[in-house]
């Protein structure tokens, strides 16, 4: 199965362009946007940044505490030995949480300011980088509701986890998984791949896994649970996982948008009717936050729990 390939461009103007998004939402669960705002030479320094944090001792990473559960540092675990992340919420909203979080790891001048343009010259990278993902994010989200015919939903105040991720594998760990089989919590995921280092693998509608080989320049939105509620199911939550192909070290960027800031997730009224009743009631993010993070809980089993009967 390849993945769809949206470009951005085009959505604004070309119904084409957002029936390719809608079916790739509905059948993929996944898709490469192409020909987006965030610039490359932006995505480029952030690597740049992503990597000397990792390169930082283990003591100084720690100091990098949540603010929620899905934020702070993420050390390698037993389940996850050669995983490792750092997460940032709230990144575009916060400045005050970008310039701690910075002075928590001791991030120099030089990696947190970029030259962007004449008229933000100073512009700090790892803040810079926030905004112009939070701007896509939000129009992608908000072309993903009008491939459905919603436009009821606002998706500027839905805050944003930033997660800097490294995987560091070696020659004994080649054909390892690096995070299991998963579906992602999220309404949509934006992940900035690796430029060079493969991994992921996305499971078809027959239960096998396909690559997904890195495309510099682009950002692979993935469908996470929250968007498969929202969307009333029309939207496939897809499952995948990264396997190490390679001794070497992968440095990936993931932008999770999870929901709108006070968490009720509630599908809108346009995809209910007689014709498609309502599937699921409407319920708090955090519930199912806990549920997924409780004995891993199969979403199977949260789902039934809030089905509309």
């Amino acid at each position: 199965m390849e993945v769809p390939v949206v470009d951005f461009q085009q959505l604004r103007n070309k119904e084409e362009e957002l029936k390719k998004l809608r079916e790739a939402c509905e059948r993929c669960g996944c898709f490469r946007i192409i020909n987006h705002t965030v610039p490359e030479t932006l995505m480029a320094d952030m690597k740049s940044v992503a990597k000397y944090l990792h390169d930082l001792p283990v003591e100084i990473k720690t100091k990098n505490k949540p603010v929620i559960p899905e934020s702070g540092y993420r050390p390698p675990s037993e389940i996850s030995p050669f995983y490792e992340g750092l997460a940032l919420y709230d990144i575009h909203k916060s400045p005050q949480s970008v310039d701690q979080f910075c002075s928590q790891l001791g991030v120099p001048p030089k990696q947190r300011r970029i030259a962007l343009s004449q008229s933000k010259p100073k512009t700090k990278t790892i803040e810079a980088y926030g905004e112009a993902v939070n701007d896509l994010a939000t129009s992608v989200s908000q072309k993903m509701a009008e491939s459905l015919g919603v436009v009821s939903t606002d998706f500027k105040d839905w805050p944003l986890l930033f997660r800097v991720i490294k995987y560091s594998f070696n020659a004994e760990s080649i054909g390892s998984v690096g995070i299991p089989m998963h579906t992602d919590t999220s309404f949509v995921t934006l992940l900035q791949d690796d430029d060079k280092v493969g991994g992921l693998e996305i499971m078809d509608h027959s239960g096998s896994f396909n690559a997904v080989p890195p495309q510099s320049g682009s950002f692979l939105c993935i469908i996470g649970d929250v968007g498969h509620i929202w969307s009333n199911g029309r939207f496939h939550n897809v499952k995948h996982r990264v396997l190490c192909k390679e001794a070497t070290t992968r440095l990936t960027f993931g932008v999770f948008m999870f929901s709108p800031r006070d968490g009720k997730i509630d599908t809108p009224t346009e995809l209910v009717d007689l014709n498609h009743p309502r599937l699921y009631r409407s319920f708090n993010y955090e519930d199912l936050r806990l549920f997924r993070v409780s004995a891993r809980g199969e979403l199977a089993t949260f789902l039934a729990n809030v089905a509309n009967v």
